[in-house]
């Protein structure tokens, strides 16, 4: 998976344009065309073991970074309208409530957590390779690699806390919704 970077504080009134431009290369991308990410997955190339990245086999979104997201009075809308908007995931240091992170996860966007500060700015793009695996092994480490626009790939260490089985499969279906209407079928 590929995110382009949006870091959140309070306020940022052009976060839901850039989301909504990062959804729309998604849309190109199912389309068949990635021609405007061709030097984004050149750099993908780059990194060892990844050299044969399929562009059309990578899902890009939106993620949102928050120190500690979670503890405001608008937990349940904050998640469900980033995923709306084409978010697949938060990363933070911790989350505030469990209800905000359960949130995350029932709108099917990941988790992420890292220790160390970010080295990512907005429009960076993070790169995450194996995310099933991870997602399959909950509480390990893994990496990501931070795009940046001028600068070297920079490499950072993300983790997920303790998943459920029914989180992980929710995750994997793309919400709660997709999960309920796949156990009826």
């Amino acid at each position: 998976m590929v995110w382009r970077s949006l870091p959140l504080s309070r306020r940022d009134p052009g976060y839901v344009g850039r989301s909504k431009a990062t959804a729309e290369l998604e849309n190109q991308r199912l389309a068949g065309n990635v021609s405007e990410l061709t030097e984004v997955f050149a750099r993908i190339k780059q990194i060892a073991g990844q050299e044969h990245i399929d562009p059309l086999q990578t899902e890009i979104g939106s993620m949102v970074y928050a120190v500690k997201p979670g503890d405001g009075s608008a937990r349940e809308q904050a998640a469900s309208c980033q995923r709306v908007i084409g978010g697949l995931a938060n990363i933070a240091e911790e989350y505030a409530t469990k209800r905000y992170r359960s949130n995350v996860i029932n709108w099917g966007m990941l988790p992420l957590q890292m220790a160390e500060a970010p080295t990512f700015e907005v429009g960076d793009y993070i790169y995450i390779p194996g995310i099933k695996a991870a997602l399959d092994n909950p509480g390990t480490t893994f990496k990501g690699y931070v795009i940046h626009e001028d600068a070297p790939v920079t490499e950072i260490t993300l983790y997920m806390e303790s998943l459920t089985a029914e989180e992980r499969e929710i995750i994997k279906a793309g919400s709660l919704i997709n999960f309920n209407k796949n156990r009826q079928m």
